[in-house]
């Protein structure tokens, strides 16, 4: 987001990220799929430290008494849902999926991401601006997983989506950030919050998101399917502050050649 290192110099200042109103202490935005169990899932929520978690409604069970329920293990008074539409390759499919889920939930604040294909997981983003503008005139408040094209990203914000969210890799690929030039003019030209979704594998891949200056970071795979996943969710909480605290502090500049930490000058 384009208020950048100067809204906050001092490290005792406070630093929340804001989405359509709702503020958070924490930029990390943890997934709940893929786990063992639900028990695993708000186990790696709460190391975490996330105070938002993305919820896929065609595929986890939020309503169903009959069936293990994810609230009965992630509470919804402490921890935000944000649903999505996870699976919808359709403007039509990823619209009626998030009314069922306000009718279902209330919820207004969703997640929209429209799929392109089942090998790449890239999003159509045609499809996606589709169903953006109808959900907006539907009063939802939309964060928008896109491409990591900076005329894409700024076109949804001007729809008036609450949140940019560009691909750092294909969705559970692990890969990192490929494109490190399209994020950084994203988040130079965005007025809203822009979050990594997508692709992060690690901790050090966390940390560089931020480090370009992401707002946050949504991950589920990275830490779901590691060997110790509790861990990494842990890992990624620190990563995620480190890398926000590096961007705020400002690094040093790169040079191709040596200078020295002490003076050459005057030596005996």
């Amino acid at each position: 987001m384009a208020d950048t290192a100067e809204a906050v110099t001092d490290a005792s200042a406070e630093d929340v990220l804001e989405v359509a109103g709702r503020r958070m202490t924490s930029r990390l935005i943890v997934g709940t799929g893929k786990y063992k169990d639900l028990a695993q899932n708000a186990a790696a929520v709460e190391a975490a430290g996330a105070e938002m978690v993305t919820v896929a409604v065609r595929r986890v069970n939020v309503t169903n008494p009959d069936e293990p329920m994810l609230v009965d293990h992630i509470d919804p008074k402490k921890v935000t849902y944000l649903p999505n539409t996870a699976g919808c390759f359709t403007a039509e499919d990823a619209i009626r999926t998030l009314r069922l889920a306000r009718e279902a939930g209330g919820w207004d604040l969703v997640k929209l991401e429209v799929l392109g294909d089942q090998k790449t997981l890239y999003p159509d983003m045609v499809e996606t601006l589709r169903a953006a503008e109808k959900l907006l005139e539907d009063g939802f408040k939309v964060m928008v997983y896109c491409s990591d094209d900076p005329i894409m990203a700024k076109k949804l914000e001007e729809m008036g989506c609450s949140a940019i969210m560009p691909l750092a890799a294909p969705i559970g690929s692990g890969l990192g950030i490929q494109n490190p030039v399209n994020i950084r003019i994203i988040i130079e030209n965005a007025n809203v919050p822009v979050i990594v979704d997508a692709g992060v594998g690690t901790a050090s891949d966390a940390a560089i998101a931020m480090e370009l200056g992401c707002d946050g970071v949504l991950m589920n795979t990275a830490i779901a399917e590691a060997r110790d996943p509790i861990r990494m969710a842990r890992a990624m909480k620190y990563a995620v502050k480190a890398g926000r605290d590096a961007y705020l502090a400002g690094r040093m500049p790169k040079r191709k050649y040596a200078d020295p930490s002490s003076p050459l000058a005057g030596l005996i």
